[in-house]
């Protein structure tokens, strides 16, 4: 059986705080923490957000309620010259370089990169128009399904499933026509993971339900993993054991560092505690068949026991319940056959602890 590998995405996201040099500073975290690949955030806050929007509860928390949301993420934005940036130090570290865009130039500017997959961010899973623009491209699509029901995930795979078939004129209809054929489904298939994901910083455990992994892989038959935004790192060690083939988790240099992410983010050794656990369980998970593994095989005659004389037996005498027990170790007669033997008479004298050997039988 082929050991699983999870792909692990260790989510900068926007905790850079706008400073390029923290960013690579985040790239060399995630790569000396043995992440696969090191994701950021791509977009303009002109083309995300309206100047009037107000912050998340969670955001207010970490950076305030003074400023809004558009001038709270206008500090955030990197320019192009800072993706070439970026992933340059990436593949220097031999790290792969992600980015999660949230407009259409965005995605045309990841794409120009050349990344070798695109995610669909939780909050855009019902904006369809930009769904069709991921799409398009043709590139493989990680969707976050948090604070989505199964209908609203169904309908983001139409739109995908639509376009991934390049597909024109399109239209609720056209979508839902593309994800019943069997191209589209063949589509999604081959290009999209679902992410299953609590959209709270941090998110309360009682509310993660990482059953509904296995809901979304049985509702869709798509490969799903998980977006973790608890606290720790046990939750997306667990995820992989229920079979999540990808997790992203935020990470950060410093949790007391300003702005609306770090404090729901896991400090550098727990970046790479998490990454080595995961890396521990998929060794763990291993097979499904139950026999001895090649470790333990030279511990079963230590550990088990064979049948012996429970004291001095003489020739002719018969096995009886007090005379005929089961002591260490297990390279003899097996207990199993204690009745088999017991009743018959001995074919030679025993000492006391001494193997009951083939011939009694």
């Amino acid at each position: 059986m082929e050991q699983q590998h999870t792909y692990i995405i260790a989510e900068a996201g926007v905790n850079h705080n706008g400073s390029t040099s923290m960013a690579r500073k985040l790239i060399d975290i995630a790569a000396e923490a043995g992440a696969d690949a090191v994701k950021f955030q791509t977009f303009r806050a002109e083309r995300l957000v309206s100047k009037t929007a107000q912050k998340a509860e969670y955001q207010k928390k970490t950076t305030g309620g003074d400023e809004s949301q558009f001038d709270m993420i206008k500090k955030l934005e990197l320019d192009l010259d800072t993706h070439h940036v970026l992933q340059q130090h990436s593949r220097e570290c031999g790290i792969e370089f992600l980015s999660t865009p949230f407009d259409h130039e965005s995605v045309d500017l990841l794409a120009s990169l050349g990344v070798s997959r695109l995610k669909v961010p939780s909050g855009e899973i019902t904006n369809a128009p930009l769904l069709l623009k991921i799409a398009r491209v043709g590139l493989p699509i990680i969707v976050s399904t948090g604070m989505s029901t199964l209908g609203e995930t169904e309908q983001a795979l139409a739109v995908l499933a639509f376009g991934l078939t390049k597909k024109e004129h399109a239209s609720l209809n056209a979508f839902a026509e593309a994800y019943v054929s069997a191209e589209g489904q063949r589509a999604l298939r081959d290009y999209v993971t679902l992410l299953h994901c609590t959209t709270e910083y941090p998110a309360p455990f009682a509310e993660v339900n990482l059953r509904a992994m296995d809901t979304l892989h049985t509702a869709f038959g798509l490969p799903v993993g998980y977006s973790d935004h608890t606290e720790g790192i046990a939750v997306p060690v667990a995820a992989v054991a229920r079979g999540a083939r990808l997790v992203e988790k935020h990470f950060t240099l410093d949790r007391t560092l300003p702005g609306p992410d770090h404090k729901a983010s896991l400090e550098p050794g727990e970046l790479a505690a998490m990454v080595r656990s995961i890396r521990q369980v998929e060794q763990a998970l291993g097979s499904s068949l139950k026999a001895p593994a090649a470790s333990e095989q030279k511990n079963m005659s230590v550990a088990r026991r064979s049948l012996v004389a429970g004291c001095s037996i003489a020739e002719g005498d018969v096995f009886t319940e007090e005379n005929l027990v089961a002591r260490r170790p297990g390279n003899g007669l097996s207990p199993m056959l204690y009745w088999q033997v017991l009743g018959t008479r001995a074919r030679r004298a025993y000492a006391a602890d001494e193997q009951i050997s083939d011939g009694a039988l």
